[in-house]
């Protein structure tokens, strides 16, 4: 059982005029066997809220606690994150020349379990990701990320949830930018992944449409730092018809 709860976060950034609060008070509790949807308008802090929660240097905590299985992440490094069982896919995922994508993933499989797989089994393993994914097997001797579409890159990143296998997956805005193929095949590495026993997701999303693939137990609408309204998934299609204005109208 995994369970990563957080409490009263707060987040601030720092600008040209000196720090600015982005989150302010979160509340959120993702337990195993559970997908949590965020959604809410540009600048709810949504992607702040992933990238605070995975170690992000740009985001500075200033108050409130995220534990994982009760161990307290804001006291990890980065790796320790990782390690811990968390895992983030990126909303923009970076190109990093001259590592393949094989090398990547095994130097971190080997970093999480703390012993190398066995080399005939992994390369099985990895060409059967990325073919779930349709991507050819051709991908995993390519740097990572360098040259990819936009949707291999999202297509890339659930084959590395796939094989790196973590307690909670954070997704920021893993449909942006897919056409409904592309998306059918994410969304059916994600409801793989959350098949599995101990898992839990949180979906960053500005759209429905992957909602319609992937069922939230839990919808949370952000205005403004904080979580204005919490429901099920007939919360996302009420924000579908009828947008953010009477949430954002009220926090204003």
């Amino acid at each position: 059982m995994s369970t990563l709860e957080i409490k009263d976060l707060h987040v601030s950034v720092e600008t040209e005029d000196g720090p600015k609060e982005i989150l302010k008070g979160v509340t959120l509790t993702i337990k195993d066997g559970e997908t949590h949807a965020i959604m809410g308008p540009n600048g709810s802090g949504k992607s702040t809220t992933a990238y605070s929660i995975a170690g992000h240097p740009k985001y500075t905590i200033t108050g409130g606690t995220v534990t994982l299985d009760g161990q307290d992440v804001l006291a990890m490094s980065v790796d320790e994150r990782a390690q811990a069982g968390m895992f983030l896919a990126m909303q923009y995922p970076v190109e990093v020349p001259g590592v393949s994508m094989a090398n990547f993933l095994r130097t971190a499989k080997t970093s999480l379990d703390g012993e190398a797989p066995k080399l005939r089994t992994w390369v099985k393993d990895v060409n059967g990701a990325l073919d779930r994914m349709n991507l050819d097997p051709a991908f995993s001797q390519r740097s990572v990320n360098e040259g990819f579409s936009g949707g291999e890159k999202k297509r890339a990143e659930i084959a590395q949830l796939d094989l790196l296998d973590p307690k909670v997956a954070i997704l920021d805005e893993i449909d942006s930018g897919l056409d409904i193929d592309a998306l059918k095949v994410v969304s059916d590495g994600i409801n793989d992944f959350r098949s599995r026993e101990g898992k839990g997701v949180l979906l960053i999303t500005h759209y429905t449409r992957i909602l319609r693939y992937v069922k939230p137990d839990f919808v949370h609408v952000f205005v403004d730092g904080r979580i204005a309204e919490s429901g099920g998934p007939e919360l996302a299609e009420e924000l579908e018809t009828n947008g953010y204005t009477k949430y954002v109208g009220a926090h204003a």
